[in-house]
């Protein structure tokens, strides 16, 4: 192989490297989102604006909404957020929610990989 081979295959290498262990939300189960949601997320969240919780903020439209936007009391660090809500944050935030946003008041993230994927497709196949 030469040099410029070389050069072009670590290029394509490089810039596929993130894609390696980025969630595979195409092949997420929403029926599993869905009863996740149910199961882990419900007792705190609502997917209705007008299905209030006092224990957390609506998930109504969540991909695509700044982090925070919504009417509901947020600590400080998650109103300054600077976070649009879309899977890969969504998936970042579920796996470790003080890891992204230090100082939420979320306590409880989701460790598995594949379950927050079907949470987040779920999400997802609800948000306009």
């Amino acid at each position: 192989m030469d040099r410029a081979n070389r050069f072009l295959a670590a290029m394509v290498a490089i810039a596929a490297a993130p894609l390696a262990g980025a969630p595979a939300f195409a092949q997420a189960d929403l029926a599993s989102g869905q009863k996740l949601f149910q199961q882990r997320c419900a007792v705190c969240h609502s997917l209705k604006a007008v299905e209030k919780k006092p224990t957390g903020p609506d998930l109504e439209n969540i991909v695509g909404r700044k982090a925070g936007a919504s009417d509901f009391g947020y600590s400080a660090d998650m109103k300054g957020a600077a976070i649009v809500w879309d899977e890969k944050k969504l998936d970042e935030y579920l796996a470790a929610p003080a890891k992204l946003v230090p100082g939420t008041t979320m306590p409880i993230g989701v460790p598995q990989a594949a379950d927050r994927e079907d949470i987040v497709a779920y999400l997802k196949s609800i948000s306009k």
